[in-house]
């Protein structure tokens, strides 16, 4: 922590961290946000399906978990997950904080006494009648939440709209890569890859948003270049066989990796990132190319214009030419890719870090319970109640 950090007082209450089925972002976020608040001396507990523990072990960091099992999408079962979740506020809590909108809609239903802070990861960009049904969610979210924070600015917007009491920016912060196991010339060999011929990355779920047809699209017109690049798609999700029934009718040089744990080593070994989704937030993955310095094409969508400044090339969402364009000029010069990686480096500097994004979170959880002493013997009364002791 810097000297600025140090300054901050820690939250030392008890805090109910809720979040829904997560393979990716927000369960990584929940797991570096639980590490941050227990090392504080706050007592932290996390709600969320069984699954998530396993993956991101919020016991390791000496949070106390507890299964409330939220799925992706609204189903019968949510009013199991409700009275669950209802059990556990009942005890000594200070502060709820739902991670995402199905959470968010979860703990809203719970009615807790507690204070309610629900942080927006993701936009609603479904249509048709699960549309409709996410929209209200998204409305019964904002007007039940003591406090909204947005992790992109779009975010804040739209839940203001929506009739939030108080609605702010809260940046996520992307938790630290490690240092890569190995070598770039380690990556590369296996996947392949000529001494002269690019590796491309990306990293993320498989899943519509991401829209990795259209970076299956691009890599199908690249097989004409010389060298044709490798395409690596590392992740796991619901459109898994579709992408895979894709690369194999056009022949694209695309390999889906499944999910990995080595996002470090597989940038090491990369001459380039693509992200092609349709919408972000502050997508961890387009903050983990430009930490380690890969030249990187986005789509100029929700925060990321904002997240990467002029460190990134950016192209419209949906826009195949514009991918293959854009990846095309870059690869034709060395220079470029050079002053893009340095750019992001810069740029990734200029970013909240996950001790930051604890600090904030800290911050809003006293504004809200201000009496809060040690989350062992404090109690204290904020807007909606609030019950004190260790979770």
């Amino acid at each position: 922590m810097t000297e600025a950090d140090a300054t901050v007082t820690p939250f030392t209450g008890a805090v109910a961290l809720v979040l829904a089925s997560s393979t990716g972002g927000v369960g990584q976020h929940v797991a570096s946000v639980a590490r941050g608040l227990v090392d504080g001396g706050a007592a932290v507990t996390v709600c969320g399906p069984g699954a998530t523990e396993e993956q991101f072990r919020f016991t390791a960091a000496g949070a106390r978990f507890i299964a409330v099992e939220i799925p992706a999408n609204p189903t019968p079962a949510d009013g199991r997950a409700v009275a669950a979740l209802r059990r556990v506020l009942a005890g000594p809590v200070d502060v709820v904080h739902a991670h995402g909108l199905r959470a968010g809609l979860v703990a809203a239903l719970a009615r807790p006494a507690q204070p309610l802070v629900v942080t927006w990861h993701n936009a609603v960009l479904a249509t048709g009648l699960r549309g409709q049904v996410s929209r209200l969610v998204e409305r019964v979210v904002a007007r039940a939440a003591r406090v909204g924070l947005g992790a992109s600015q779009d975010l804040v917007d739209r839940a203001r709209a929506l009739g939030a009491r108080d609605a702010r920016l809260a940046p996520v912060a992307a938790p630290a890569l490690p240092a890569p196991r190995r070598s770039r010339a380690a990556v590369r060999a296996e996947f392949a890859v000529a001494a002269a011929q690019p590796l491309i990355v990306s990293v993320g779920r498989l899943h519509p948003q991401k829209r990795y047809d259209i970076l299956v699209d691009a890599a199908v017109r690249w097989r004409s270049l010389d060298p044709p690049p490798v395409v690596v798609i590392a992740g796991s999700g619901p459109s898994y066989i579709q992408l895979a029934a894709r690369i194999s009718a056009g022949r694209a040089p695309v390999t889906l990796l499944g999910h990995r744990t080595d996002v470090a080593d597989l940038l090491a070994g990369a001459d380039l990132a693509v992200v092609t989704s349709d919408w972000e937030a502050r997508q961890l993955f387009t903050q983990e190319a430009l930490h380690a310095g890969v030249p990187l094409v986005a789509t100029d969508v929700g925060g990321i214009p904002e997240l990467v400044g002029d460190a990134a090339v950016l192209v419209p969402p949906g826009d195949v030419d514009a991918v293959d364009a854009a990846v095309r000029d870059l690869l034709a010069d060395d220079d470029r890719r050079a002053d893009l990686g340095r750019r992001g480096r810069r740029r990734a500097e200029t970013w909240p870090r996950e001790a930051d994004t604890v600090a904030a979170l800290a911050a809003v959880y006293t504004e809200l319970v201000p009496a809060t002493g040690t989350g062992v013997t404090g109690r204290a009364t904020g807007d909606g109640g609030t019950s004190g002791g260790p979770a």
